[in-house]
């Protein structure tokens, strides 16, 4: 049974008042991430114990010089066509929540499992991503 949207709502707003585009159809995602460039997805979720860190960790981590060129999410458990859509771009990995992806011209170049999340704290998280953006999202000179 889904949780109440006046509770899915903040977990919701805590990326996308970041500028972080919500994708809520399996043809959203389609379009987001058949893109070149690179795009970080965020797979949100309910779950306090990870996610309460994963999002704060995506706020630090959007602060950085180097960054992706689009930053999406999909939110698991409530739109459930997006976010099985997303994970079909996670070629070798098994549905996680919370997770975060980042993929370079539709490709997925890296990515961090709920169980690289979960029992970390958000600034730790952060510089895991930015390490990932300056590795995978820098212009080459």
């Amino acid at each position: 049974m889904p949780y109440p949207e006046m509770l899915i709502r903040p977990m919701r707003e805590e990326l996308t008042r970041l500028g972080v585009e919500e994708l809520k159809t399996a043809e959203a995602v389609d379009r987001a991430l058949q893109t070149d460039g690179t795009t970080l997805v965020v797979v949100n979720s309910v779950c306090g114990c990870a996610a309460r860190n994963a999002r704060p960790a995506i706020a630090t981590a959007l602060k950085h010089g180097t960054r992706p060129d689009q930053v999406t999410t999909v939110f698991a458990g409530q739109d459930v066509e997006a976010t099985t859509q997303a994970r079909g771009y996670f070629h070798g990995y098994p549905p996680s929540s919370p997770s975060i992806a980042l993929l370079k011209d539709g490709d997925l170049v890296y990515m961090m499992e709920r169980h690289q999340i979960e029992g970390r704290m958000a600034d730790e998280i952060a510089e895991d991503l930015t390490e990932a953006f300056d590795r995978f999202c820098a212009t080459p000179v």
